[in-house]
């Protein structure tokens, strides 16, 4: 790509967490002048089930991220009575702390040579030919400040989502000991599911997701079996929270600034897709900056992000449904192979 006169930065990143760090790894891998806005320092640790995807898996090794973490071989479903298991047939996935996870994804950004300035983006203007954040320019603005992003409240991109009923949140804790499954488990009770995760050889993450906002203990009660079989096992992390999930948006694309990760809109975590789609649009969005073809970047998001968002819409209905959310668990041991092809979807 060739550069005349205009900002010294082809792409600024508003926010530092995963989704920023791995766009600016593609950018750099496309050889786009990069730069990265975080004000936070170190490792950011955020309430979420931490499993990786073997998608995600994929994703980020060819990006050159080195993952350490604990392998998981497939996803289990139980509610109590009965349970189904699906393995991953086209490779593992990994539970991986998130602050290991963005330590890595830090370290590799700066090993690419793209400065994180440690800095909080506030004011956003945007031209025709670039666009000012602070007094920095840039021919073009990833935004990738999160789930409640400021900067897509303040482009006027959000769509207002009302709480109520179904509004769902999430809490998080980690326990000292060591896993009992290679699995991802999946609890599932009446109002709220409890999804387990391996991340070390003696350390388990749980994040319960919920329509019901609770402490973490009271929605661990929920689950007798999993209360059980934590026992006294000693607390190893504080507990995160995050929510509501439901995150809508007008547009990811408004002139040259486009919107990547939970900032570009987000329907659940019920799925744990999150971190893959995240890097399957990252790339996306690096591809249309480097073609200088933003408004591409539209299609490009709706088609990366299909899958996920209608999995997620539909699961998420049947689990709004009472008669059916029982059934979820018994209908999928019923029919393994339906359920294993669900699993392979959100896996491949």
């Amino acid at each position: 790509m060739t550069h005349g006169e205009g900002p010294e930065l082809d792409l600024l990143i508003a926010g530092g967490g995963p989704a920023g760090l791995a766009t600016a790894l593609y950018a750099a891998r496309a050889g786009l002048r990069t730069a990265v806005l975080e004000p936070r320092d170190g490792p950011i640790d955020k309430a979420c089930g931490e499993g990786l995807m073997p998608r995600a898996v994929r994703a980020l090794r060819e990006l050159g991220v080195p993952l350490e973490g604990h392998p998981i071989r497939g996803i289990r479903y139980l509610d109590g009575a009965q349970s189904v298991d699906a393995p991953f047939r086209h490779g593992p996935g990994m539970g991986v702390r998130r602050t290991v996870l963005h330590g890595a994804l830090r370290e590799a950004v700066q090993g690419a040579g793209v400065k994180i300035i440690p800095e909080r983006a506030n004011n956003v203007s945007l031209g025709d030919s670039c666009v000012v954040v602070d007094g920095r320019a840039a021919r073009y603005l990833a935004i990738a400040d999160g789930l409640h992003s400021p900067l897509r409240r303040s482009l006027g991109l959000e769509r207002v989502t009302a709480t109520g009923p179904r509004s769902r949140w999430g809490t998080r804790q980690h326990v000292a000991m060591a896993p009992w499954t290679d699995l991802v488990e999946v609890h599932w009770a009446e109002q709220s599911e409890a999804y387990v995760t391996p991340v070390g050889p003696n350390l388990v993450g749980i994040a319960v997701l919920s329509s019901v906002r609770a402490p973490f203990a009271q929605q661990l009660a929920a689950f007798p079996a999993l209360r059980a079989r934590v026992g006294e096992a000693a607390d190893a992390s504080s507990v995160r929270g995050a929510g509501p999930f439901r995150q809508r948006t007008s547009a990811r694309v408004l002139g040259r600034a486009l919107l990547v990760g939970d900032a570009s809109g987000y329907v659940d975590a019920l799925t744990g897709e999150g971190i893959a789609v995240a890097l399957h649009c990252a790339r996306a969005l690096v591809d249309c900056v480097a073609a200088d073809d933003p408004e591409a970047y539209q299609r490009r998001w709706l088609s990366a992000s299909r899958r996920y968002r209608v999995l997620t819409s539909s699961l998420l209905w049947a689990r709004h449904q009472p008669l059916l959310a029982r059934r979820i668990v018994p209908m999928s041991a019923r029919l393994p192979r339906v359920f294993g092809a669900a699993v392979q979807q959100l896996a491949s």
